[in-house]
C-alpha cells in the first residue's frame, strides 16, 4: 500500500482507520513513520500536513494527540543559552 510524500508507507492513514487503536500502538506507528521519511524531509511540515489531512477530522483520536505533541516538540523555544546564543553562526 502506497502513501504520499508525508506518509510514504500510509502508516498514519491506516492508524486512523484502526478501530480501538490506543496510545502505545500509535506511538509505535509514529516512530515507524518518522523513520520512513526521506532524509532531509521537513518533519514539521509533514506533521502539519498530517494534522490537516487527518487530525482535524478526528480530534479525539490518540494519533491526533501524538501529532500535536510532535508539533509542539519541534517548535523552537527561543534562543539558545550560552555562547551559541550570543555568537553569529
Amino acid at each position: 500500500m502506497k502513501g504520499d510524500a508525508t506518509d510514504p508507507k500510509a502508516l498514519i492513514r491506516e492508524a486512523y482507520r484502526i478501530e480501538g487503536i490506543d496510545d502505545p500502538e500509535c506511538r509505535s506507528v509514529l516512530m515507524d513513520w518518522a523513520l520512513s521519511l526521506d532524509d532531509g524531509q521537513d518533519q514539521k511540515a509533514a506533521l502539519e500536513a498530517l494534522m490537516e489531512q487527518y487530525g482535524r477530522h478526528a480530534p479525539d483520536h490518540p494519533m491526533t494527540a501524538l501529532l500535536k505533541d510532535g508539533l509542539r516538540s519541534l517548535t523552537p523555544m527561543g534562543r539558545r543559552g550560552g555562547s551559541r546564543g550570543r555568537t553569529p553562526h
